[in-house]
């Protein structure tokens, strides 16, 4: 007897790659339901706005690509099968209203996964290393909205001027350099009107705990230094020309300074003998506030010798040098000519030469007209003593700490500070694989739910970095 032949589901195949243990650490961190609880949606809607911003996430760690793309992807990837999210209901519509929902509640988002994270995974927040960065952005932005980062004009690190620009900081911990904290500010904003409000919410987030926080020069002012000083945070940033003079980083001696037992990541792999050293000098300073109550601050300075910045600085000042000679050298061969028939448009290209290539402080030239050719004449040097009074200062900073010496010595000062490599390898992930490029989105307000997305993103990414080693160490 025939019977009808009977056949199964169709079979499908889709890409898998880690959704499934970003799926897992998703889950853990409570995204979705964080997400969820601050901005819920009606119950006849497809997706809620947590596991749109779940998707994004899960997105940004697998394959990341412009936003108007999340759905094509969402159909090749397992992302129904992992996340329980179907990918047709993620049109554009859908992902833009999702940033736009959270983004009034993004403090509160990343605080309580922040927080989350903490705890389910035992990181310790006691040090914490926190450092800005700026994100160009393609595009005009004319209205920016109340409320949210601005879209400006300021001063980026990726060297774009002519881009508006956003930017972000990130606090990592000094155990497995985790992303626990993030916050967008405008692109104008100055890096040190930041540190307090950021350390009074590190504070929350650490449950008001004794913390040490580390950071680069722009930790540095009276206000900063004062109010951490005051709530019983402990700190460490290196100090800018403001703070220590050049005069007194050149005359500094290596001789009774301590040699630090450290090595740069850059030379782990080098033989011993050509790693680069570190020294180390204990001091004091005071530093007095802008008005006459304001109490005076006792801080140790430990002053840093390295070698390998010692040798950078030499060979960047034989190269800049050199140039400056070379487009000297060809002034010369072009005097009398059309573009410097006088001494004025001498004098302005020698501005020009002297700012570009940064000899300003040590060019000595002086311009005349000969009497007998009626031409422009140059004479130029550069000034020795100058020169030697910058070499003096070469691979010498100081580093400004209230850690007590029975907590941290000189040394201990410094292998502290060298932490904040953590916060740049962050950020070259956060600019990188994980990143939107080129950024361009429809307002502000989207911006900023986006780098939230991204720094989640890098926080399930370190944890994952974080997991794996202690794998391997147990």
């Amino acid at each position: 007897m025939r019977q009808p032949a009977q056949f199964g589901v169709p079979s499908v195949e889709k890409l898998l790659g880690a959704l499934p243990v970003v799926a897992g650490f998703c889950s853990r961190l409570k995204i979705r339901d964080v997400v969820d609880d601050a901005c819920p949606v009606r119950d006849l809607a497809g997706l809620s706005h947590g596991q749109v911003i779940e998707t994004l996430v899960a997105n940004r760690l697998t394959s990341p690509a412009p936003l108007v793309h999340v759905r094509e992807w969402a159909r090749e990837w397992a992302v129904a099968e992992t996340l329980g999210v179907e990918a047709d209901l993620l049109n554009d519509d859908r992902i833009g209203r999702a940033p736009d929902a959270i983004a009034p509640h993004l403090d509160r988002i990343t605080g309580s996964i922040g927080l989350t994270a903490i705890q389910e995974f035992g990181i310790d927040v006691t040090r914490l290393h926190w450092d800005m960065t700026s994100i160009s952005m393609h595009g005009a932005y004319p209205d920016n909205q109340d409320g949210f980062p601005a879209v400006r004009f300021g001063h980026p690190k990726d060297r774009r001027p002519d881009l508006k620009q956003i930017q972000a900081g990130i606090a990592v911990s000094g155990d497995g350099g985790i992303p626990v904290f993030h916050r967008a500010f405008d692109g104008g904003a100055g890096e040190v009107g930041q540190v307090v409000p950021v350390m009074r919410a590190l504070q929350e987030l650490a449950d008001r705990r004794r913390m040490l926080i580390i950071g680069d020069s722009k930790l540095i002012s009276y206000g900063n230094l004062a109010a951490m000083d005051g709530d019983g945070v402990d700190f460490i940033a290196p100090a800018s020309k403001t703070y220590v003079a050049v005069s007194e980083l050149a005359g500094l001696s290596l001789d009774g300074a301590t040699r630090v037992d450290h090595t740069a990541q850059r030379d782990r792999a080098k033989p011993a003998d050509q790693r680069g050293t570190w020294h180390v000098l204990k001091d004091a300073m005071t530093l007095a506030g802008p008005r006459k109550r304001d109490p005076v601050l006792r801080l140790r300075r430990v002053f840093v010798h390295s070698s390998a910045c010692a040798g950078a600085a030499a060979t960047a000042r034989a190269l800049k040098l050199g140039k400056a000679a070379d487009d000297l050298q060809r002034l010369e061969c072009g005097l009398g000519s059309r573009h410097y028939p006088t001494p004025a448009a001498v004098e302005a290209r020698i501005a020009v030469i002297g700012k570009t290539r940064r000899v300003a402080a040590y060019l000595q030239t002086e311009t005349s007209v000969d009497p007998g050719t009626g031409k422009s004449t140059l004479a130029w040097s550069f000034d020795q003593e100058a020169m030697d009074a910058e070499t003096a200062t070469d691979g010498w900073y100081a580093l400004l700490t209230n850690l007590p010496p029975d907590q941290a010595d000189a040394a201990a000062v410094l292998t502290l500070y060298k932490g904040q490599e953590a916060v740049e390898r962050r950020y070259s992930a956060f600019k990188g694989p994980l990143a939107v490029a080129a950024l361009y989105l429809k307002n502000n307000r989207r911006i900023a739910a986006l780098v939230t997305v991204i720094c989640l993103a890098l926080l399930i990414f370190c944890l994952i970095e974080r997991q794996v080693r202690h794998a391997l160490a147990g």
